[in-house]
């Protein structure tokens, strides 16, 4: 109960935290605006909330892009808190922020800080379930939980790259990931740097995508056959080193005389004998 207590702290504080930084909006095109034009639109129109589709996304794009000629700062700092926001509470959609980060910074500043709060903000996320959720993990996700915890320990020697693969071509959905992987004790520092490079492909993608919003006409367009297909192949080329790993882990135990079962070739020799 203590748990999610503090959960609940944390969540509300934030909450309140993005909701005044969101209403206390710099001067904008209101105050530019002739007077017969703001009525008829309305102070509603500057209004900041999470996009949910393309129309919206577009709408939100033209208004940052607006503030950020005179106030990068402030959207700057809105852009990076409303991302954290979302990471830290396992909250889905950072495709659109994704393509936010496109569509307002350019497709290179906006990579690197897609790249950059994703890290940090799935890396929130992980603390926050380890310190809070742990319990609720494995009492919600009981099947997910076991599958991904038997791929773990069957992928033990080449665990990072195992992660890797799931973040280029997510089998699971990453807000899942990053409440799972401290249940499953996986280290920290494996966990942010997987998230870090594993997630350049698909956010590359969308950031690109957000760059050229104008050109956009369906959500369809931004993940084609073909791209799912780049990112497959990315995907099994991060499988390769840990195919690898583990092959080169067998053979040492070959050569130091004990096969993949922990059987000596002595022992193999003696039962040979016996059949």
């Amino acid at each position: 109960m203590r748990s999610l207590a503090g959960l609940a702290a944390i969540v509300a504080a934030a909450s309140v935290y993005l909701y005044l930084l969101s209403t206390h909006l710099p001067p904008g095109r209101k105050q530019l605006q002739p007077a017969s034009e703001e009525e008829e639109v309305g102070v509603q129109e500057d209004r900041l909330k999470f996009p949910s589709d393309l129309e919206s996304l577009r709408e939100l794009a033209e208004m940052l892009q607006f503030y950020k000629r005179e106030n990068y700062s402030y959207v700057l700092l809105l852009f990076c808190s409303a991302y954290l926001y979302k990471q830290s509470f396992a909250i889905p959609g950072s495709s659109f922020l994704n393509m936010l980060a496109g569509a307002i910074f350019g497709p290179w500043e906006g990579l690197v800080l897609a790249c950059l709060l994703a890290t940090f903000g799935s890396t929130f996320c992980y603390l926050l379930s380890s310190a809070f959720g742990k319990q609720y993990v494995v009492h919600f996700f009981p099947e997910k939980v076991a599958l991904l915890q038997k791929k773990v320990e069957e992928n033990q020697n080449s665990l990072f790259f195992f992660l890797l693969f799931l973040r280029f071509f997510p089998m699971t959905p990453n807000w899942f990931l990053n409440i799972t992987c401290p249940v499953l004790n996986i280290p920290i520092s494996i966990f942010f740097f997987s998230v870090l490079l594993g997630l350049i492909p698909y956010n590359f993608i969308c950031v690109r995508t957000g760059s050229i919003l104008s050109q956009i006409t369906s959500l369809d367009d931004i993940f084609s056959w073909g791209t799912l297909a780049q990112l497959l192949a990315i995907a099994l080329m991060a499988l390769l080193p840990g195919a690898l790993i583990r092959r080169y882990s067998e053979a040492r135990l070959r050569v130091d005389g004990m096969d993949s079962n922990g059987t000596s070739q002595v022992e193999r020799k003696q039962e040979r004998k016996r059949r």
